[in-house]
Formats: C-alpha cells, structure tokens, sequence
C-alpha cells in the first residue's frame, strides 16, 4: 500500500463511555492505530460487542474520542483554518515548558524501570512508562505538526508573530471561499432558470451573482498572493537552521491533515459532508414522515448544495437516485412502502448525495436476506469504482468480507489484533482470535481446517484482562499474555499482528 495515498491515519485512538459508579468506564476502543487508504475497502470485523461500530462512529466524530489522533487528508488545514491552528500558536511557550516538564517526568521513568531487575517489577510498572512515554510524544506533536522544527528556537515572538499572521490570512482565504460558495449557489439557480426554463426575471439576479463572484474572486487571488508572500518569509526564516539537525527533524512532523479530533461542532460540521455513515437498520434509520426525495436531499440542504426552491435539486436527487437502482417514480414514496433492500438503497443514497469521500458501512448488509445482500455489495462496488469512494465496511461475515475488501482489520474487545491484505489474511492467520474466526465460516471442502471452538464469554469491557485482552480464551495462553499487553508490529510485509504467541505454522 506504500503507493496509495492516505485518506484517514488514525493513532491510538481511544473510546470510553463514562458508568453511573465514579470511575469507571466502558472501553469501547482501547487504542486502536491504522492507515485507511484512498479508493479503498477496509473491512473491520469481529464478534458483536468488540467495538467495530464504534470505531466507526467515532472516526466520523459522531462521538467524540476519548484520546488519540484522527488525522485527515481529504482537505488540507488551509482549507478549514481550525481554531487549534491558532490557540497552538499562540501558546507555543506554555506549551514548550510543559513539554520539558513531561520529558523529564518520561526520562526519570525510563531509567528507574531500566534499573529494574525483576520482570515481575518491569511488568507492574510497564504500562505507567507507556502512559508517560505517549504523554510527551502527544505534547511534541501538538507543537510539531503545525510549526515544526521554529518550536526550538530560542526567541518564540517572531514565530508566534508570522504564523499567526499566516493563520489570519488562511482563515480569510477560509471565509471568502465560504462566501464563494453561497454567490455560486444564487448564480447558478438564476442562471439554470434563465437558461433551461426562459424565465428573463431572473437575469437581473444572475448578473448580480456574476458580478459579486467576479469581486469574490478578485479577493481571494489578493489574499492567495498574501499566503504565498508570508509563507515565501516562513522558508527563508528556515534556511537558517539549514544545518541544525534536530530543527530538521521536527520539521519532518510537520503535517497538512486535520485533526478530527480537535475541531469544534462547526468546523466539524464543515466538513461531514466528505464523510458519511450507512446505518445498519434499514428500517429505523429512515424517518418514516418523510417522502424519499426528502431523505435523499435533506443533506443537500443542510450544506447548501442548493436552496429549498432550486429547481436543479430535484434533478440531482433522481440522479442519485438511478445511481443507487431507485426508480424515479419512488420519489414521492415513504419508507413503509418499500422493501428491507430498497430502504437500504435509499439510505446509501441519503449518504452519497452529499458527495462523500469516505463512508462508514455499518453493517450495512446484515439486516438483509442473502440473496439481496450480493445485489446491495455489488451496488457499493459500482458506486466505489465511480466516484473513488473509500468504505470502512464492517461486519461480522468473514465470507462477506473477503468478497468486498482490500484490507481486513480483526478487533477483538476495543483492540486491533491483525491487519492484513484480505488475501493473505484468510491464507495466513497470524492471531489465535483469526484462526477461530476462519474455523468458524461454513465450508463444504471436505478438507477443511480444523474448527477452533472459542470457549467462554467475552470479558466486560469495563474491567478487561491485564495484558493480552484475549488470554481468557486463547488455548495458546502463557504467563506472559496475562502480564503483558502484546505490541503492535509487523510480521509479514503490510501484515501487522499483536500477540506474544503468533501461529509461526501460517508463516
């Protein structure tokens, strides 16, 4: 995948649903670290409760994350100008000295577990050295990720000073888009009337809106000049620490993406529109006092694709509509009036009419009888191959997801366990929880593997397994799996496991 380029990096990624008894909490994910690539399937499976839909609702900031990064790099920060830009900007020096502080905390941590002798000791006090070694890392990168390598230097006020001021001109750039947008849409409704319709009482609207877009347009070349002057400053403020080698690494985290997990409610509402959700139920999802041409384009709506009475909206929504196998007729239609597969077109086209970049199936075809279930995977192919769509498809069907994925992830309790090419997954199992999930698809090859019975129920995710969260039901289990959590690495090329006991008879 080293070709492909990253849609979505996700670091630690941590959920935990607060309980009614003070301290305690549900640990839906439980630090979850993975790459999802453009134009591609990633299929996420698992037993019920592991947390799959979950991860899913919270890469989406549907719920907001408990801890860990959400980066994406379907829109560059220019492009949004969030509000953690500015605040990490302008307190680069409280931030610099609480860095120092973590990494010392982190450095006095590490060398009393080193003087350690025991593995006993190691292993009590291993997890605080990770808490402490994450802490700094995430300190670091706050600072890294938007200034790089200027968080060194000596004299933080000429920083704070131009990139602030290179912020001030991206959030104006920001704002003259926003307000592009808008003269496009007046533009583009009068026009369409004139145009198509022959209705002359709007062309007075038109070339008001062609002349505010005109305006709109000049400005944004200015402050774009404005952008590339102030950052043209930033590059020569830089070679003077051409040779400063510690400058130069910082500079290497420096990062476009955005943090997901950092924007407010309306910069994140800003940009849900590149990412939508295809819910489970068919039948519950969809407000049955609304006719589908009123579900379909109530997402138009709500991001000003169009204005209420824009008569090129019903246009689009029967186009996604054909796009999705909904027949034009059904416009006007409620929900009780369709079929379970149906209801599952109409929602994947309320997702699509937004014109999205990833979209989060969940479970998106379990609720449907096998023989629809093969037409709605097939509509999600087409669709994905014409628009560059890029799905996180989750299910508990392995059969399933071997069809429809590129890449396969297996979580068990709020944990990655092994991430791989769908191919190579189901041809080298790695993880003990893998190999009792293939064991288990039906088969009428009469030299099937051997199936491995999972015994026992899995642990509550309130209070899970020290070490290996799947060591209470793993019959490969030692001392070192209910001491220690297993890290996360990679065994084979893209193929990533994390288990102390990996089956070296798949290798």
């Amino acid at each position: 995948m080293d070709n492909k380029k990253v849609l979505l990096r996700i670091s630690n990624l941590k959920q935990y649903f607060p309980l009614p008894q003070r301290g305690l909490y549900v640990k839906a994910n439980d630090g979850i670290t993975l790459d999802i690539y453009e134009g591609e399937v990633f299929g996420l499976v698992g037993e019920s409760g592991c947390g799959k839909s979950t991860l899913g609702r919270t890469i989406l900031q549907l719920y907001k994350q408990t801890d860990g990064r959400t980066m994406y790099y379907g829109r560059t920060i220019d492009s949004l100008a969030p509000k953690y830009v500015i605040r990490t900007i302008k307190t680069l020096d409280k931030q610099r000295k609480k860095l120092a502080s973590l990494e010392a905390a982190r450095d006095k941590m590490q060398a009393e577990y080193d003087a350690l002798t025991t593995d006993k000791a190691r292993f009590a006090m291993k997890d605080n050295l990770d808490q402490a070694i994450k802490a700094a890392n995430d300190a670091l990168l706050d600072m890294a990720n938007i200034v790089g390598g200027f968080m060194i230097v000596d004299d933080l006020e000429p920083v704070k000073a131009i990139f602030t001021e290179e912020y001030n001109k991206s959030l104006e750039l920001h704002n003259l888009e926003l307000k592009r947008q808008k003269a496009q849409l007046k533009y583009d409704s009068a026009a369409y009337r004139v145009d198509n319709k022959g209705q002359e009482k709007y062309r007075p609207a038109m070339e008001r809106a062609k002349a505010e877009l005109d305006a709109i347009d000049a400005s944004i070349e200015k402050v774009q000049k404005e952008i590339d002057e102030v950052r043209r400053r930033i590059d020569e403020m830089r070679t003077k620490y051409a040779d400063n080698e510690e400058f130069q690494k910082l500079e290497e985290l420096r990062d476009d993406g955005i943090d997901l997990a950092r924007l407010d409610y309306n910069e994140m509402r800003q940009v849900r529109s590149d990412m939508q959700l295809i819910f489970q139920d068919p039948y519950s999802s969809l407000n049955p006092r609304m006719t589908v041409g009123q579900i379909v384009g109530e997402g138009m709506l709500a991001h000003e694709y169009f204005d209420k009475n824009d008569d090129r909206m019903q246009e689009e929504i029967l186009r996604v509509m054909d796009e999705c196998g909904l027949a034009p007729y059904f416009l006007h239609r409620y929900p009780h009036q369709f079929s379970g597969g149906q209801r599952q077109r109409i929602g994947i086209a309320r997702a699509l009419a937004v014109r999205p970049r990833f979209v989060v199936c969940d479970e998106a075809v379990s609720a449907l009888d096998v023989s629809i279930q093969s037409q709605i995977i097939n509509l999600l192919q087409d669709l994905r191959d014409k628009q560059n769509l890029t799905y996180m498809f989750i299910t508990h069907d392995l059969s399933v997801v071997k069809y429809i994925s590129d890449r396969i992830g297996v979580m068990y309790l709020g944990a990655m366990v092994e991430l791989s090419d769908s191919q190579e997954m189901f041809d080298h199992p790695l993880h003990p929880y893998t190999e009792a999930l293939l064991s288990a698809i039906p088969t009428t090859d009469e030299e099937a593997k051997e199936l491995v019975i999972l015994e026992g129920d899995i642990p509550s995710p309130v209070n899970p397994p020290k070490g290996c969260k799947f060591n209470t039901r793993c019959r490969y289990c030692t001392e070192i799996c209910t001491k220690v959590t297993p890290e996360w690495i990679e065994v084979r090329p893209n193929h990533f496991v994390a288990c102390h006991h990996i089956l070296e008879k798949n290798l």
